[in-house]
This record gives structure tokens, sequence and C-alpha cells, in this order.
């Protein structure tokens, strides 16, 4: 039994301990799918996985109700799976293990899942309940959201009927979100011939890690550094001083994550060693110093290991680490007339070089579709110029808020009559999938709100035990009041 069954509402918390039971990172969601059909199907609901891999549930109107607009409840399913360096977890394989610190649920050294578990939770909830007011529901439960939001993009037209969507994908309780940022892949690639490396060389491996990461969305405005772009300025300057050759570089894994670790091989003299590892050390200083209030201990290591039999041509190389060096990474722009959110930003995410194959992996997001243009041209500018071939993909346009919904107006007041406060009415720097299923369902009347999570896309990830009950109580009450037909 984990502890965190005793939590308040346990009808909620029940389910997500069970969603910690089966592995569902984003792409490896079969077991979770299932898990979910065969929950409808024993409640007697119609439950279906449609042609891409979303999963449908419905539930009639209960007695009195049947007069109401009716709702779609979206979450998806998979997770992000992050981990620390020293922590054991195949999660393929392995649950979850969870626990509970103070008033926050934490995991063991990964990403905990609430992100968006405990909206799947909470959709299972209401979907078992027999003492709820609600008029036509439909959960709709979306696949790889976290990948590219494949699941949302391949919804068909005509799959769900509801009038309303509540998307239970935010992460701040006592917050409605009207609109979102849209976003663009891009994928920087180039194939080189690997030239020899000089067999009275020595390779280091050079470490960073020990950063923490997060949400590129919401968490990229927090000055937290990316570890991609450390490592190139100590890679840089290898180079210059060191005469280091760059044969490999692992940096980052999700493109939705701020990346935490990077590493190089670096092909040194053997003479030059002594002054690799001081540079080793100044950098490490230096960025504990220049980061020293936001992350924690930043760690800088190298260590000799196997001399590889390639490495980058000089030109090349010189030509990848300028790219990287130069490509834009954070906050571009602030919304002008919201000077609090982000309006634009990138996120340096994913770095493989070797083997004769370089990728470069970028998430580019903007609620303003012509800077979200401006951006990926500048980043698709910088990376041509190094002789790289750019490719755009997964592009979709942010959520235009509407201030006169009339599911907002009802919320608003139901919350107040709840709470004695007045929710907050915001749009999100996060790609939601409000956007997506809106422009494949026009005329949707659509909110996102949540819990209050912290770090998701890290293993510090954490929620707020209280505001699981005040999201549940809420979502409840929103049911019980949604607008006539």
């Amino acid at each position: 039994m984990s502890t965190i069954l005793t939590l308040a509402p346990q009808n909620v918390w029940k389910h997500f301990y069970s969603l910690t039971r089966i592995p569902r990172p984003s792409g490896h969601i079969e077991q979770a799918t299932e898990f979910l059909v065969d929950f409808g199907k024993r409640l007697g609901l119609e439950s279906f996985v449609d042609e891409v891999g979303n999963i449908v549930i419905r539930k009639p109107a209960t007695p009195g109700m049947e007069d109401r607009k009716g709702v779609i409840l979206q979450a998806h399913i998979d997770m992000v799976p992050q981990k620390n360096n020293d922590t054991v977890h195949d999660f393929e394989k392995d649950p979850i293990e969870t626990y509970i610190d103070g008033d926050w649920v934490r995991a063991r050294g990964t990403t905990l899942g609430a992100d968006n578990g405990l909206g799947v939770a909470a959709i299972m909830a209401v979907l078992e309940a027999t003492d709820l007011k609600h008029g036509p529901l439909e959960a709709l439960i979306t696949k790889d959201e976290e990948t590219g939001m494949y699941g949302a993009f391949g919804l068909k037209p005509g799959t769900v009927h509801g009038e309303i969507l509540l998307n239970l994908d935010s992460e701040e309780e006592g917050e409605l979100y009207i609109g979102c940022a849209g976003g663009m892949d891009l994928t920087a690639t180039l194939e080189y011939k690997e030239r020899p490396t000089d067999e009275s060389d020595i390779a280091l491996g050079v470490s960073l890690k020990g950063l923490r990461g997060g949400h590129s969305g919401l968490e990229i405005n927090e000055g937290r550094a990316n570890a991609n772009k450390l490592l190139v300025r100590f890679v840089r300057e290898a180079i210059t001083t060191c005469e280091a050759r760059l044969a490999r570089w692992e940096g980052g894994n999700m493109r939705n994550a701020i990346p935490r670790e990077a590493g190089a091989t670096l092909t040194i003299p053997a003479d030059n060693e002594s002054g690799l590892l001081e540079l080793v050390k100044y950098y490490q200083d230096l960025f504990n110093e220049e980061y020293g209030d936001i992350e924690t201990p930043i760690s800088l290591s190298a260590e000799r290991v196997e001399l590889p039999k390639g490495e980058v041509p000089e030109e090349i190389q010189d030509n990848l680490v300028d790219a990287i060096f130069a490509c834009q990474n954070g906050v571009t722009r602030m919304i002008p007339t919201v000077p609090d959110t982000v309006e634009t930003s990138s996120n340096l995410a994913i770095i493989n070089i070797g083997d004769g194959h370089a990728s470069i992996k970028i998430l580019a997001r903007s609620s303003s579709d012509s800077m979200k243009e401006y951006l990926t041209t500048s980043l698709q500018s910088c990376f041509a110029m190094a002789g790289m071939k750019v490719e755009l993909s997964g592009g979709y346009s942010g959520w235009q808020p509407d201030v006169n919904s009339p599911i907002l107006k009802a919320m608003e007041v139901s919350y107040k009559e709840q709470f004695g406060a007045e929710p907050a009415v915001k749009v999100i720097h996060a790609g939601l999938e409000c956007g997506i299923i809106g422009a494949i369902i026009p005329g949707l009347d659509m909110i996102s709100f949540g819990p209050t999570l912290r770090s998701p896309h890290s293993p510090d990830e954490r929620v707020f035990v209280p505001s699981v009950q005040r999201f549940y109580d809420f979502l409840v009450a929103t049911l019980a009041n949604t607008p006539r037909k």
C-alpha cells in the first residue's frame, strides 16, 4: 500500500496510484490504454480506442441534467520519462515510486507523472461516481501529448460530440486558462565523414549534470540553465586553448524538457590534459557562481575514456559548435499587453553528435503566429549557416482566448461561491491540446485548469496535496452548473 492512498480526495488518489503502477512513457502507453478501456467497460460505459490511439469513454447525463450542454473531459495518458543520473529505473517496465513530503507528493528520483496523471485520475473518479450531477459526459484521453501531441493531431471530427471541453492539464490551482502558445519542432541534421583520431592523443569524457531542468514552457522564464548551452561554452574554450577535438556530444532527451545533463567526448594531445582539467574546474566554478541562486550545485567533470576511432572534422566541428553557441535559447519576448507572460521562447533541447551524424532538436513556442515564424526562421538561418539541413514539423497555432466564453462565466461564478475568491484568468506559455482540438472541432467552448504542480518534466516534479481536493471539488461543481443547450 502506498501512503498516497490515504490522501484526500481518496477517489482521485486511488486512481492516480493505479496509474503509477502502469508504465506509460510517451510512445509506450499500450498497457495504460488497455487499463483505461477496461475500466470504462467495467463501469458499463461505452469505451473504445479511436483509430490513432485516443481513448473515449461516454457517460450519460444524470436524471434532470439531460438538457445541459455535453462536456468533454480531456487529459493525456502519457508522461515524460526523466530520472536522476544515479536512479535505476526503466520507465517501460517499472512503476513510479511515490512518497509524501510535507504538503507535496513526489517520486523517488524520477518524474512523478502527475502531468497529466492527476487529470486522468480525476476523470476516472467522475466516471465512477454515482452521486454527482452532470450533463452528458465524454472522456477524451489522448496519446503521446508530450512528444508531439499526436493524439490531438489525429483526432477526427465526429469522434466526440460535446460542446464544452474541460482540459485538465494546467498546473496552478485557482487559475483558469483561456489561451495558450503555439509551437513548432525544428530539427537540424548533418551527415559527415569522420576523421581518424591521432593515436598519440588521449580522450576525455566531459560530463555536465546537476541542473534542475523543467518544463520548457512553464519554467522557461525562471532563468534555469540549459545543459547544452553551458557545455558549449566549455567545449568552445577547450577547442581554442587545449587543441581539443570533438568526437561525440549527447545532451537532453525531450523537446519539451529543459535539458538537465549533457556530455561530450573530446580528444586532446596528452600534454594538454592538465590544462583541460584546470579548464573543467574553472567552468564548474563559473557556472555555479552564475547560477548559484537558481540551480543546485552544478557538476562539470572529466575523466579518461577509450580513444574513439573517429572524430568530427575540424571545419565541421567549428561550424557546429558556433551554431550551438549562437542558437537562441530561452525567452525572446514577453506578451506586450500581458508583460508577466512569456510570448515567444525556444528550448535547445536535444543534441546528438557522433558516428558521422549530427542532430539538433529545438522546440519553439509563441502565442503570436508571426513571432513564431520570426523565431523559427532565425533558428533555421543559424543552423543553415553551419551547413545543416533544417526541417520544421509538428507546428500548431496558439489557442486564442475568448473572454466572453459561457463556460468561463459559469466557472468564475462557481469558483467564487465555493472558495470566496476570484479565479485568475490567464493565457499560458505552454502547448495545450485545446488549440489543436479546437481547430478540429470549431466552436468548442474550452477552459483548462488543474491542481498545483511544480517542475513537471523533471525529477523534481511534485504536486501540492491540498490543491487536489480543491481542483476536484471545483470540477464537480462545474459539471453541476454547466449551461443549458
